[in-house]
């Protein structure tokens, strides 16, 4: 859902060092404030300090798209002593053409971080990809030749591959905040929301709450293929049963065509007409009292599931939920269940996805974090800001720890894993993330945790 709280932030199990003694027991105090990080691009007074709540864990092991605008140009840092004992990482971001305005709001979510959690010999270098991957990779290889030892970003997953060539010939690490899987591996890691991982834990949950029979319908796009590949797995998994699965046309201005398909609406209204013909012309109460109960429904017949995953966000959700009890899709008798897209304000305004459950961060920790955005910047961040923040966070962490080697697949892809402002997370050895899940009940109003994210994932594990 791009794709992201209270106490946040990566926080290094493995940090040792006594410059982390601040950051790992409480944060640091505003009345002592950290040297400031350089940013080479815009940037905002400082937001407030954040308390940091460390993630119990054991031992830690030892640490050793449309045409692009013209680019803007985006003031990045000139080194003029390598050895100075700076380290550098690269931001790269859509700051000009069709993106430019989420570029901008993801790199103020990782200023704020910066703010809080880096140190003066942190200099963070900001490049412009214009939304383009080839303009990811000309700012993957500026930021490399200015000294960069690690790259968070691109964004989109074609830009990701532009930047991670460069970054891999020259053997610097990429966070990304893509949330496709298909972009991680070799040295790039991906940050971003998997939909798969959200299918996986609703389906879970609601096999374990008694639900067998399962439905899913999905957009005919990568999204939608991603979700009905992982919906398949998971259901096996869980040991329950596939009744049905529908595409359709995300593009199209009308998906009655599809939720009639998924009601079986046609076979069941005919039903309820021949019921209703048989009962005409009985003259015996028994006959009268059934066919007067017919009158007030619309067909006839259970569904062949007890649970619907609709894959989609925002107005597409909205226009496909409003037709399934159109078409009786009774939301009492069949649970609506959704993914990370759900996970937004005023989902419960659909009176048919009220009750439904879907997977998604624990929302405590983002409460936080966007209201701390709002504060500084005048607005609200863009719901996947938090991944910027996050990785920001943890390259700011990592940083300072002692040796040169401080941005290694090892440390990276810890085990133990990092608590950020989207609950916690980890990098797995393939380069995606996992991530500690809630699931959520959509309310009118609002939507409320009924089963929490796990603390640890040894929590998971276990």
């Amino acid at each position: 859902m791009f794709v992201l709280a209270v106490m946040m932030l990566p926080l290094l199990a493995a940090c040792q060092s006594s410059s982390f003694g601040g950051l790992i027991q409480g944060g640091k105090s505003p009345s002592d404030p950290p040297p400031r990080p350089v940013i080479s691009g815009p940037r905002t007074p400082p937001p407030p300090t954040y308390a940091v709540t460390p993630v119990p864990r054991p031992a830690p092991p030892p640490l050793t798209q449309g045409e692009p605008a013209e680019p803007a140009e985006v003031p990045t840092t000139t080194i003029t002593a390598p050895d100075d004992g700076t380290v550098r990482v690269a931001l790269l971001l859509p700051l000009s053409g069709q993106h430019g305005g989420v570029g901008q709001a993801l790199l103020n979510a990782a200023q704020m971080a910066l703010f809080s959690f880096a140190d003066s010999k942190f200099t963070l270098l900001t490049h412009d990809t214009r939304g383009t991957p080839e303009g990811a990779a000309e700012a993957a290889q500026l930021a490399i030749g200015d000294g960069a030892r690690l790259i968070l970003g691109p964004l989109l997953a074609a830009n990701v591959r532009g930047a991670a060539s460069v970054a891999r010939q020259a053997g610097v690490p990429v966070i990304a905040f893509s949330s496709d899987r298909s972009v991680a591996g070799d040295g790039v890691y991906t940050l971003g929301f998997l939909p798969r991982a959200q299918v996986e834990r609703v389906i879970a949950f609601a096999r374990e709450r008694g639900v067998v029979r399962f439905a899913a319908m999905a957009p005919d796009n990568a999204y939608g293929r991603t979700v009905l590949d992982g919906f398949k797995s998971a259901v096996g998994r869980a040991g329950g049963e596939i009744a049905r699965l529908e595409v359709y046309n995300p593009d199209a201005d009308d998906f009655s065509a599809v939720v009639r398909d998924m009601a079986d609406y046609e076979f069941r209204r005919q039903t309820l007409l021949n019921q209703k013909k048989e009962l005409e012309g009985k003259e015996d109460e028994v006959s009268k009292a059934a066919l007067a109960r017919l009158e007030n429904l619309q067909t006839m017949g259970d569904l062949p599931y007890d649970a619907l995953l609709v894959a989609d966000g925002g107005k597409r959700l909205q226009a496909i939920a409003a037709l399934l009890p159109f078409y009786d899709i009774d939301p009492k008798k069949v649970r609506m269940l959704g993914t990370g897209q759900w996970d937004e304000p005023g989902i419960g305004a659909e009176p048919a996805l009220v009750g439904g459950w879907y997977a998604a961060p624990p929302p405590g920790p983002r409460s936080g974090f966007e209201k701390e955005y709002q504060d500084v910047y005048g607005e609200a961040p863009p719901r996947f800001a938090t991944i910027a923040y996050d990785a920001a966070a943890l390259a700011a962490v990592l940083a300072q720890l002692p040796g040169p080697d401080r941005f290694t697949a090892k440390l990276i892809a810890n085990p133990n894993g990092f608590a950020g402002r989207d609950g916690i997370f980890r990098f797995l050895p393939d380069g995606t993330s996992e991530r500690g899940l809630a699931i959520l009940q959509v309310r009118q109003r609002d939507a409320v945790v009924i089963d929490k994210a796990p603390a640890t994932f040894q929590a998971i594990t276990n």
